[in-house]
C-alpha cells in the first residue's frame, strides 16, 4: 500500500498573466482573511512574505482558528492511494461521497492473483489464513476460467455482445480495435463476479484538507486493520501540505465505539439479514421504492417538472427537487454496489451481511455444465463471508457476493441516477436494477414515462 500526495503548480498561462500561486495552507489562510477584512485579495497578498510563507500562515491563524472546518475546506489536497483492496476502496467512497477522483476499473482491466492484498495487511486471523488463501486462489482461477468462457461466448454469439453490426462489418483498423475492446468489456462485465474483494486496486481522490482529516479519523478508528494502515499513510502525506491540521487527524473514541457497534450488529440475532440461508446461490433481488411528496397531489406536477428535461443534466422542476425518495434492493452484487455507491448525493446504506451470490447465470445463452463448478466457488465464499462476527470475514467475499443496498435522496437525483445507470456504456446488471426501480416509479407516476430519459445500456 502506498499513498502519495501530488501538488498542483501554476500553468504557464497563469504565470504569464501574473496570477498568484499559494500552498494549500496559505490558500486557506488567505481565504480566511476575507472573514476579517474587506480589503480584497491584493491587500491580503501584499502582507504575505514570499520568503517565509509559514510565518504568514501562522500570523493569519492567530486571528482565525485553522481548526474551524470552513477554513480547512479551503485547502485542496490530491492523494493517490495504490494497492488498497476493492473493499477498502468501497469504504473510501462511502466516507467521501463528494470527493473527485477515479479508481482502477474491473470493467476494463484484467486482474490476476498477484494483485491480492496479503493476509497480514488485511488482518486475517492466523487460524483462518490457510482457508482464506485457498478460497482466494480458487476465486482467481474461477475468474480466469470465466473470462475465457465469456470471451468464447462473445465470439460464438456476437449478437449477445450488442456490438453494432456496422462496427462488426467495418474493416478499418480503428473499427477492429473498437470491436476488440467491446468484446473484452463484454467478458470482463460477466467474469468480474469471481474477483475477491481483497484484490488490489488504485484510487485517486482530490478533496479539501477538512475532508481528508475526517476520513483519517474514521480510518484510524476502524475495526479493519487495512483501514487503519491507510489512515496512517494518509496522515503522513497530509503532514506535507497541511501540518497544522494533524492534531485533528487522530483516532476518535466515538468513532471507534460507533463503527465497532455497527459491525457487531451484523451478527446480532435481530439482524434481519443474518438468518439468510448461506447455501443458497443467487439472492432474491426484490426492489423497493418509497416516495415522500412535499404536499398532497404533488405528483400531478412531476410531468410538468420534466417538460424541459432533454438530457440527464438538464433542468428538473422544483417539486421533484423537493420530493424525498428511498429506493433499495434486497440483494445486489458487490460489483454493482461499488458503482451505485459512487453517487454523490443522499445517504447510502449497505449492511455487509451476505445474502446470496450472483455470477451472470441469467446471461448464459443456454445452460452449461462447465459453469457449475464456478458457481460452487461463489457458494463457498458466501459461506465463509457469513462469519461476520469477525470483521475480516468480509474479505472472503467476491464481487458477486450479494448484500442489501439502499439509497435515500431526492427525486431529481434519483432520476439522474436512473438515466445515468441505464445509459450508453452502463453495466447490464446495475442498469437492470435501475430499470426495476423505474418500473415502480412509473406505476405511481405514469405521466413521467418517456420524460425520464431511460436508456438501454448499449455498449460503447
Amino acid at each position: 500500500m502506498k499513498v502519495t500526495h501530488v501538488s498542483l503548480r501554476p500553468t504557464d498561462a497563469a504565470n504569464a498573466a501574473g496570477r498568484p500561486a499559494l500552498t494549500p495552507e496559505l490558500l486557506a489562510a488567505t481565504g480566511a482573511r476575507y472573514s476579517r477584512s474587506d480589503e480584497g485579495l491584493d491587500a491580503i497578498l501584499a502582507k504575505i512574505d514570499p520568503d517565509n510563507p509559514d510565518k504568514s500562515v501562522d500570523s493569519i491563524f492567530r486571528m482565525v482558528d485553522y481548526g474551524h472546518q470552513s477554513i480547512a475546506d479551503m485547502a485542496p489536497v490530491a492523494l493517490f492511494m495504490d494497492g488498497v483492496s476493492l473493499l477498502l476502496a468501497y469504504l473510501l467512497w462511502s466516507l467521501c461521497p463528494l470527493a473527485g477522483g477515479q479508481e482502477s476499473s474491473t470493467r476494463y482491466i484484467k486482474m490476476s492473483a498477484e494483485g491480492l492484498v496479503d493476509a497480514e495487511t488485511l488482518g486475517i486471523p492466523e487460524s483462518s489464513r490457510d482457508v482464506w488463501q485457498l478460497r482466494m486462489t480458487q476465486a482467481f482461477e474461477a475468474y480466469g476460467t470465466a473470462l475465457t468462457f465469456w470471451e468464447k461466448i462473445g465470439d460464438t454469439h456476437p449478437e449477445l455482445t450488442r456490438i453494432p453490426a456496422s462496427l462488426l462489418s467495418d474493416p478499418s483498423p480503428k473499427a477492429k480495435r473498437t470491436v476488440e475492446r467491446m468484446r473484452r468489456n463484454y467478458a470482463f462485465d460477466r467474469a468480474r463476479y469471481f474477483l475477491p474483494v481483497a484484490a488490489r486496486t488504485n484510487v485517486m481522490m482530490v478533496q479539501s484538507a477538512r475532508a481528508w482529516v475526517t476520513l483519517v479519523q474514521h480510518l484510524l478508528s476502524h475495526p479493519l486493520s487495512e483501514a487503519r494502515t491507510l489512515g496512517e499513510g494518509i496522515r503522513g502525506e497530509l503532514a506535507l501540505v497541511a501540518p497544522r491540521l494533524l492534531r485533528h487527524a487522530v483516532e476518535k473514541p466515538s468513532l471507534v465505539a460507533g463503527q465497532a457497534a455497527e459491525w457487531r450488529s451484523l451478527s446480532d440475532a435481530d439482524n434481519p439479514y443474518a438468518d439468510t440461508d448461506p447455501y443458497t446461490c443467487e439472492g432474491n433481488d426484490a426492489v423497493f421504492l418509497q416516495v415522500m411528496e412535499p404536499y398532497e397531489s404533488a405528483g400531478n406536477q412531476f410531468a410538468r417538472d420534466l417538460a424541459d428535461h432533454d438530457n440527464r443534466y438538464a433542468f428538473v422542476g422544483e417539486t421533484l427537487r423537493r420530493t424525498a425518495v428511498r429506493f433499495s434492493w434486497s440483494a445486489v452484487a458487490f460489483a454493482e454496489i461499488r458503482d451505485l455507491n459512487r453517487h454523490r448525493t443522499g445517504t447510502k446504506y449497505c449492511p455487509l451481511t451476505p445474502v446470496g451470490f450472483y455470477c451472470a447465470l441469467d446471461q448464459l445463452p443456454m445452460q452449461d455444465s462447465r459453469y457449475d463448478a464456478l458457481i460452487q466457488i461463489g457458494r463457498l465464499s458466501l459461506q465463509e463471508a457469513g462469519g461476520i462476527s469477525d470483521p475480516t470475514a468480509v474479505y472472503f467475499a467476491l464481487l458477486g457476493t450479494q448484500f442489501p443496498f439502499e439509497h435515500t435522496t431526492t427525486a431529481d437525483k434519483f432520476i439522474y441516477e436512473a438515466e445515468l445507470r441505464t445509459g450508453t456504456g452502463s453495466h447490464y446488471r446495475y442498469a437492470q436494477h435501475l430499470r426495476d426501480a423505474l418500473a415502480l416509479w412509473y406505476e405511481r407516476y405514469p405521466a413521467t414515462r418517456g420524460l425520464i430519459l431511460e436508456g438501454s445500456a448499449e455498449p460503447e
